[in-house]
């Protein structure tokens, strides 16, 4: 039993590496697949590869991806549009997060954030662009299907903006009376929702039962967040730590106290794996979002046994 067990690690781990690989690919393709006329300022596009390469765990597009393969993935241009174009939303979310207005954080993905590097002008025009650039991708993508693409692009638009997305869950960060669940669910979640959802539109699936596993595995990712903020330092996260205290944000910390963040972090990851919605590729996605759960709780020397 022990040897069955082993080989299907090693051939998820396998497929694990195929899937990043897809994911580095496409999103190479897509970033770089505007048609450039004339001359244009190298110092900018510098600084949008700079955002993005070399990514992080990837994690939303993995999703994404997974989400299509257990959907059948017969539309792999129309993923591979999507996912590359949810990851540049993220990036660009990351570069202007970090700026002075609002984390004025030093370091991202263990090298100098793109402010620090660039500059302020440049890092807020290469956050733009990258928004720009992600629904360029989307619109692209309409040649392959008219029908998904728009759906993909409303599904974007929607998790990304407000009320409901990312602009909305750092405007929260502005108000005097904060909802934690609220916070969490536009700042960290909705492109968590957003994975999933895209991930069944690309294959022509119906979005809306994928909800409930993209906002699971969002609040999850930021009671992870949180812990790693307090517990962790700058080099082992690859970031600067200690935000929330600095900028005095909500938290999972300030709400549950540590122990407390764990079990609920606990709590969460048991009902991502339970709602799953039904589909071809179910047993395989749902051993990829434990794997992946597994790395997310991997804080600093502690391991948050799931």
């Amino acid at each position: 039993m022990s040897r069955i067990i082993y080989v299907c690690k090693h051939l998820l781990s396998q497929g694990f590496h195929l899937l990043i690989s897809r994911i580095e690919k496409a999103i190479q393709k897509n970033l770089c697949s505007s048609s450039i006329v004339g001359k244009f300022p190298e110092s900018l596009r510098s600084a949008i590869e700079y955002s993005v390469f070399p990514g992080g765990a990837r994690i939303r597009p993995t999703i994404l991806f997974s989400v299509a393969k257990a959907c059948g993935d017969d539309m792999p241009e129309i993923t591979e549009a999507a996912g590359s174009a949810l990851e540049m939303i993220h990036c660009a979310s990351l570069v202007h997060d970090d700026l002075p207005c609002f984390d004025n954080a030093d370091t991202r993905r263990g090298k100098p954030t793109v402010h620090k590097a660039y500059g302020e002008s440049a890092a807020v025009l290469a956050g733009d662009s990258l928004i720009i650039n992600a629904f360029n991708c989307l619109a692209s993508a309409s040649k392959h299907s008219h029908t998904r693409s728009a759906n993909l692009t409303l599904c974007l638009s929607k998790y990304a903006g407000f009320p409901n997305g990312i602009c909305a869950g750092q405007g929260w960060e502005n108000e005097s009376n904060i909802d934690l669940k609220s916070y969490h669910m536009s700042k960290t979640g909705a492109l968590f929702i957003a994975a999933t959802q895209m991930g069944a539109a690309s294959a022509g699936h119906d979005p809306d039962p994928w909800f409930e596993l993209g906002a699971r595995i969002g609040e999850a990712f930021q009671v992870a967040d949180d812990l790693i903020d307090v517990l962790s330092d700058d080099i082992s996260s690859g970031k600067s730590v200690g935000q929330d205290e600095k900028n005095n944000r909500p938290n999972a910390i300030r709400e549950f106290g540590v122990e407390g963040a764990k079990r609920h972090l606990q709590d969460i990851l048991a009902g991502a794996i339970s709602s799953i919605p039904s589909c071809p590729g179910e047993g395989q996605l749902a051993q990829l979002v434990k794997m992946q759960a597994t790395k997310m709780l991997e804080i600093n020397d502690s391991k948050i046994i799931v």
